[in-house]
């Protein structure tokens, strides 16, 4: 049993602090920026919450983020009520959030100052993932430092991966997202034009899923993207932050991302009809619309 302190419950933070109590059966303290967010948690999970990040830091051997971006990452960190000013030397800072490669940089430079270690380790597997205990994780950091939180994130993880230095995480999530954005799009693509052809999306489907074609999203979300149903899952806004984060490290490293920066603007007009919140399936209502 470790010591750890989990920050941020929401949709994925919330399951996954609760996943360190009672699979992992660790001593977990939580801060929430709402804290009847936090509240709620204790009421389930037990454990105690904590005012501010600095609070619930205090004496833990681990603390772990799951945050908006960037900029939440830093206020939850820095300053006199941040995370790294109430952690102990040696303790180690492991980041959740999808963020960017350079913030994941930064903080690892000024956790360094402090005696701290740091590791960025964003998850891939959605609020599913995260209920299930199934997220994948990929993790950026020194060795010795991933080799310490690795069996505590396994309360969570189907597969943890460390990918290379402080950033390669960041890094290897950027890839999934644009490798994500691509197979949503072509698979929109396929549907509509077999409805435009006229033949049975389903059986379409129960085909080529036995082929090359296959995916996890046409297993997955083909029921769903036929029916116009997305009111679930990973929201577009969240998806376009995501792929925004993508093409800033692609204009920094020289990456040609032709398919990500449309899909991109796909997904703009998709909150233009409204659907800011829906699951990023909701790629096909543009073609349907």
């Amino acid at each position: 049993m470790s010591k750890v302190a989990f920050i941020g419950l929401g949709v994925m933070g919330f399951p996954m602090a609760g996943h360190l109590a009672s699979k992992g059966g660790h001593d977990v303290i939580v801060y929430n920026r709402t804290a009847p967010k936090a509240a709620s948690w204790v009421g389930k999970h037990g454990g105690k919450s904590a005012p501010t990040p600095r609070e619930a830091a205090a004496d833990r051997d681990v603390v772990l983020a799951c945050v908006g971006n960037d900029d939440d990452l830093r206020s939850v960190t820095l300053g006199d009520d941040g995370a790294f000013a109430g952690m102990k030397k040696g303790a180690i800072f492991v980041d959740h959030t999808t963020a960017s490669a350079n913030v994941a940089r930064e903080l690892h430079a000024e956790a360094a100052r402090r005696g701290l270690d740091f590791v960025d380790a964003p998850v891939s597997g959605g609020q599913a993932g995260a209920e299930n205990g199934q997220l994948t994780i990929m993790c950026g950091g020194a060795e010795a430092a991933y080799g310490k939180i690795e069996p505590i994130v396994s309360a969570y993880a189907k597969s943890c991966r460390r990918m290379g230095e402080v950033g390669a995480g960041q890094l290897t999530k950027m890839v999934n997202q644009i490798c994500i954005a691509g197979m949503v799009q072509a698979l929109s693509e396929g549907l509509h034009f077999a409805k435009r052809a006229g033949l049975d999306q389903a059986l379409v489907i129960e085909v080529i899923s036995k082929g090359a074609a296959q995916s996890w999203q046409m297993e997955n979300r083909y029921k769903t993207m036929i029916a116009g149903k997305f009111d679930f899952g990973f929201a577009v806004d969240w998806m376009r932050k995501d792929l925004s984060i993508c093409l800033d490290e692609a204009r920094q490293n020289g990456a040609r991302l032709p398919v990500a920066a449309l899909v991109d603007q796909f997904y703009a007009d998709v909150q233009k009809l409204g659907g800011a919140r829906w699951d990023t399936s909701s790629l096909i209502a543009r073609l349907n619309d």
